[in-house]
């Protein structure tokens, strides 16, 4: 997975790897022939020098400013105008990987910022180079983190309640995460508070029967927030841990529906909401992200990472909302869900 973000990063870092081995090649000709530090260049380069001829401990003022430009060359170190021309089409390589355009400013920055004037030493090149990526995407998804499980021990029931555009897995998604918790010794109940879309209650409810986990339900066209709201009096009567609740997946440009989710969390008062997005929808993610956090998104959920080859979605949606990734789904079956992990991602795409 990741394969298209961590070639463009690969090529990055071959890049900024190949250039700093040009100037090292440079400085190895300067030291085989130092004697092409001429006077005359030295006094092109400093001009002072012609006012002035002396002589200290045997050493004339010219040989040592020749040896100070030689010491000056061979600090091996990268300048602005060296990084410039490399990371200058950066920006759409990165946008090509699902970048969002300040994201990738932000990246390219960043590596300007670590790399600029920085001493490399022979055969740590490539270290450095990635280094400096991993400490730039590091800051991006150095977010808070979600207990949980402990969360669900310390509040019953506790109320979690999904977000997603349309087609984003949300339903499966919802099943998923009941498998897991049901796995770890939590009750759990649905509620299907997709009321809108055909076939969607019995789509939620076939998933209960599969996990074995009972489901609350209405009508087509039923109120979702009082779905939710009898799902939550049934937990508390039946002394389950978590209600997990299904919305309908929303358009852009459908503003009775993003009022209906306004709704639910008015009269839910939920514990955790939840944004659900298809990691393949690339650089709309960002839009979807900004549009449902008009309801206050708590944290984010992305699907089909087995498919994707790219993931750059995830660096530009965590750098918009600065909410935890709580799990990724990276398979058709129940157990295919786990916690997200920064470092196993970050080693992913840098394992180059």
């Amino acid at each position: 997975m990741f394969n298209f973000l961590k070639k463009k990063l690969k090529e990055i870092t071959e890049k900024i790897v190949g250039k700093q081995k040009e100037i090292e090649e440079e400085k190895e000709k300067i030291l085989k022939k130092p004697e092409s530090f001429t006077e005359e260049k030295v006094e092109e380069k400093i001009p002072e020098i012609k006012e002035i001829r002396e002589v200290k401990e045997g050493k004339t003022l010219f040989s040592k400013i020749k040896e100070k430009i030689v010491k000056k060359v061979l600090e091996k170190k990268l300048k602005r105008e060296d990084l410039e021309p490399l990371l200058s089409d950066l920006e759409v390589e990165l946008i090509e990987a699902d970048v969002a355009f300040e994201v990738a400013e932000k990246i390219k920055n960043d590596l300007i910022k670590e790399l600029e004037g920085k001493e490399i030493k022979r055969g740590k090149e490539k270290e450095i180079v990635v280094d400096a990526i991993r400490k730039s995407l590091n800051e991006i998804l150095n977010l808070s983190q979600i207990n949980l499980e402990n969360e669900i021990k310390n509040k019953k029931p506790y109320i979690i309640v999904f977000f997603g555009f349309n087609g984003s897995g949300k339903t499966t998604t919802i099943a998923k995460v009941a498998n897991f918790l049901s796995k770890r010794g939590f009750s759990c109940v649905l509620a299907a508070g997709d009321t809108f879309r055909a076939a969607s209650i019995e789509q939620l409810e076939e998933h209960a029967k599969r996990i074995g986990i009972p489901i609350i339900k209405q009508k087509y066209g039923a109120d979702p927030a009082a779905v939710i709201f009898d799902a939550r009096k049934y937990a508390e009567a039946k002394k389950i841990d978590v209600v997990l609740a299904d919305t309908a997946g929303r358009s852009y440009t459908n503003e009775n529906l993003m009022e209906e989710l306004k709704k639910i969390v008015r009269v839910n008062n939920p514990d955790l909401k939840v944004l659900v997005i298809d990691s393949l929808t690339g650089n709309d993610a960002v839009n979807q992200a900004r549009f449902f956090n008009e309801v206050g998104i708590d944290a984010v959920i992305f699907t089909k990472l087995d498919v994707n080859e790219k993931g750059g979605a995830i660096l530009s949606v965590s750098y918009l909302l600065k909410k935890p990734i709580l799990f990724v789904c990276d398979g058709q079956k129940y157990e295919d869900i786990k916690y997200f992990d920064k470092e196993e991602f970050l080693n992913n795409l840098l394992n180059f």
